[in-house]
């Protein structure tokens, strides 16, 4: 009787271990690297280069000057604050004002001078006389000065016939000026002076500007 149990049993076991060996060759993971670091994951392909050219960028705005506001061409009429006196303004867009202070009577000023801008005026006259004021939102205020007199006043837009009137001529060997005030409710004031020696003014027509200066007949002509 043969003893084959032995080796049948020894032969089985080392084909099993050559199977597991197989088996373990062909499912073992890739190495790591030689840090031991995981081994690296495939590189995801790069995105393709954009073509859309780049939005142009937007110039700087350039500053835009700001233009000067043109002075009105207008004539301003009003009264003191105390309703003592007129006040007249003649404005022109090259800057320049002339203005008539009167009373009626006996005191009155001619001045002159330059409007800013910003609408401010400072106007000077004979013997001290000086207007301020400022022009907005379509009337003139501030403080008129002469000999006599220190108010504030308001004047405010005149449409013609209201404005400022002046006439100057040589009446029987006299020097005359007057000056007449068409406030915007019609009413006239103003001062005719012969030689410099003021009294009060005959009423001129607003439509033709004619008067009549002892006995001479003159035309005021509104103020340029």
């Amino acid at each position: 009787m043969q003893r084959s149990g032995p080796l049948h049993t020894l032969l089985a076991g080392l084909v099993l271990a050559l199977i597991m060996l197989s088996l373990n060759a062909t499912t073992e993971p890739p190495a790591a690297d030689a840090k031991g670091g995981a081994p690296p994951s495939p590189a995801a392909p790069s995105a393709p280069p954009s073509s859309a050219a780049p939005a142009p960028r937007s110039p700087a705005a350039s500053p835009t000057a700001t233009a000067t506001a043109p002075r009105p061409d207008a004539d301003y009429a009003g009264r003191t604050g105390d309703g003592a006196a007129s006040v007249a303004i003649a404005l022109r867009d090259d800057g320049k004002a002339v203005a008539y202070v009167c009373d009626g009577r006996a005191k009155e000023a001619w001045l002159r001078g330059d409007v800013g801008d910003d609408g401010g005026m400072r106007l000077t006259g004979d013997r001290g006389a000086r207007l301020e004021g400022t022009l907005e939102g379509g009337r003139v205020t501030g403080e008129v000065r002469l000999t006599g007199l220190e108010q504030p006043f308001t004047a405010r837009r005149a449409v013609k016939p209201s404005g400022l009137y002046r006439a100057a001529a040589s009446v029987r060997g006299a020097r005359v000026v007057g000056g007449w005030i068409v406030l915007p409710n019609g009413k006239q004031v103003g001062i005719v002076s012969r030689d410099g020696e003021p009294s009060a003014a005959p009423a001129i027509d607003p439509a033709t500007g004619a008067v009549t200066v002892d006995g001479t007949r003159l035309t005021a002509r509104p103020i340029p």
